[in-house]
């Protein structure tokens, strides 16, 4: 039997000097005094309360004056990159829109009941539902609906909306950042300017909040570059999701945990109904899991034969499919500060995700409002100091996000210990509100665990009911330029076995091992980021790029 191999050692660092640019922005830079990169819920909400309160500001006689406020978005259209459950607590659009009734939001409609099963190869048998998996009162939406709603109210007020532009770097002055630069586009594979070329954009900027979403490259970099640290560092989980045009109305939100997952694996399983029509089903599972045949969508697959699912599914439609990775470090894999000198860190870029309750819209919209509402303070203060952006910490660690993501602080990671003992511990964390056990479980990256060589089952999909991966990058609507140059940052030797697990990892097919050797088909990727966890680093490309959701 091969040795366990450890990914870490075969990672290639983070391209600091692409991330972060010791320059001012150029001569022909666009101005604006705030910039949000990435146009989710984090960063429309920050945008849409910072907007209303210098329109506030402006109606009582305010000495603020203009405020130019941009969003960057690097998909085409505003939602096509967003991918979520989604079961929403509608907490974060009652707070931003005080004025308006939860009819008024963009929801498929009120969870209608909801169920949870520990499934077997062959059964399943129901259980009470965990208290923090509670949905009564929420509702069940489609995320890259919410953002294009949300885009619609912040361009009323406003807010200048840009897709199609990635941002490629923060540009840092000192201390402070200054700015940011797009990626070029039109370049030929091997870099060179192609007939369509556009060169980057410099953007200058006052403040810039980062809510770019999951495994945010920015994020990483700022937090290296300002010695920003965590208790514990970041772990992540990989989601593949399709959404399915059925016979019959599901009548209540389902989640599963236990087979086809290895126990060794943390994860499970959900179907929201969408419509009368129409179902959401995905699978999600942790990135530490030990063997190289890990493979959430061949697993999501499988689980789609299983007699819960089958006969839900049998004669429908798959219409979509999508992946994402999740942040599930939890409290103590928080930044110790979200802000700096001109940067803040918003919703997933930050880590405000509470897996124990499946949730984290609503917290990313919370810190998007938090974080414009500190903004408007320091621009209102004309502070732009090293304190500057203090209240938007001392806002969150306020909030009910993180009493909420306090209280169970050691939940995910008490599944490190298996499924059944990792059950039982985190039962008694969610008698004690957190109490138990009384200290920190330590952590290590997602990369930094060994895995055992294993080869990957054989599983030969129908076209009708179970499908490729090649199929699913069709279905995400990603139809990414066959010569664009690739955007990923493989390590020196891969082995053929790293190579394997890669393979097997990656839900959209990038990657094949031929021989023993590694090859990347840079185009096929969603921008799921499950590689950047534990292997070739994800950078911005070309705008456009990557999937085009419509209602995932």
């Amino acid at each position: 039997m091969a040795a366990p191999i450890v990914p870490a050692h075969h990672q290639a660092d983070l391209p600091m000097d692409r991330l972060i640019v010791h320059e001012a922005p150029g001569d022909e830079a666009v101005p604006m005094d705030v910039v949000f990169v990435g146009g989710g819920p984090a960063g429309l909400a920050g945008a849409i309360e910072l907007a209303r309160l210098v329109k506030r500001d402006a109606e009582a006689g305010g000495t603020v004056g203009e405020v130019n406020i941009a969003v960057l978005e690097k998909a085409e259209g505003l939602g096509q990159h967003n991918l979520s459950g989604a079961c929403v607590n509608p907490a974060g659009f009652r707070e931003l829109f005080p004025e308006l009734k939860d009819a008024d939001f963009p929801f498929r409609g009120p969870v209608p009941g909801e169920r949870v099963y520990v499934l077997t190869s062959g059964g399943s048998w129901r259980i009470p539902t965990p208290p923090p998996m509670k949905n009564h009162g929420n509702f069940v939406a489609s995320i890259s609906e919410v953002a294009r709603w949300l885009g619609e109210k912040a361009e009323g007020l406003g807010v200048n909306l840009f897709t199609g532009f990635p941002v490629e770097s923060l540009l840092v002055q000192g201390e402070k950042v200054v700015g940011v630069r797009t990626s070029p586009t039109g370049l030929k594979r091997d870099g060179s300017p192609g007939s369509g070329f556009q060169p980057a954009n410099d953007i200058g900027a006052r403040f810039v909040a980062l809510s770019d979403g999951t495994r945010s490259g920015l994020a990483q970099a700022w937090q290296r570059w300002a010695g920003v640290s965590s208790a514990n560092p970041q772990i992540y989980a990989l989601g593949v999701k399709e959404l399915w045009r059925v016979k019959r109305p599901l009548d209540a939100v389902i989640h599963t945990m236990g087979w086809p997952l290895p126990r060794s694996v943390f994860g499970g399983s959900f179907a929201y109904p969408m419509g009368d029509d129409l179902v959401a089903i995905g699978l999600v599972a942790s990135l530490d899991a030990p063997r190289t045949s890990f493979d959430v969508h061949r697993w999501l697959q499988q689980m789609k034969l299983h007699p819960l699912f089958k006969g839900l599914l049998e004669g429908g439609e798959c219409l979509e499919w999508g992946a994402k990775t999740i942040p599930e470090g939890g409290y103590y894999a928080l930044p110790t500060r979200r802000q700096g000198r001109g940067a803040l860190l918003l919703g997933d870029a930050a880590g405000f995700v509470d897996v124990a309750g499946l949730k984290g819209i609503h917290h990313a919209m919370r810190s998007g409002i938090a974080a414009a509402r500190a903004i408007f303070g320091a621009i209102k203060a004309k502070d732009e100091g090293p304190d500057a952006l203090a209240a938007y910490d001392a806002a969150m660690d306020a909030s009910e996000t993180m009493q909420v993501l306090r209280k169970r602080r050691n939940m995910r990671l008490a599944f490190k210990s298996g499924f059944f003992f990792g059950g039982f511990k985190a039962s008694l964390m969610t008698l004690t509100k957190g109490a138990f056990p009384g200290w920190r479980i330590p952590s290590e990256t997602d990369a930094e665990a060994p895995r055992t060589v294993e080869a990957a089952p054989a599983f030969t999909p129908d076209g009708k009911l179970t499908f490729s991966k090649v199929d699913g990058v069709f279905r995400s609507g990603n139809k990414t330029r066959d010569d664009v140059p690739s955007h990923l940052v493989v390590g020196k030797d891969v082995p053929g076995d790293l190579a394997d697990l890669y393979a097997n990892l990656c839900p959209a097919g990038v990657y094949e091992r031929q021989g023993d050797k590694l090859v990347v088909n840079a185009p096929n990727c969603v921008d799921c980021k499950a590689t950047d966890v534990v292997g070739p680093r994800w950078t911005p490309r070309e705008g456009g790029s990557g999937p085009k959701y419509q209602r995932m």
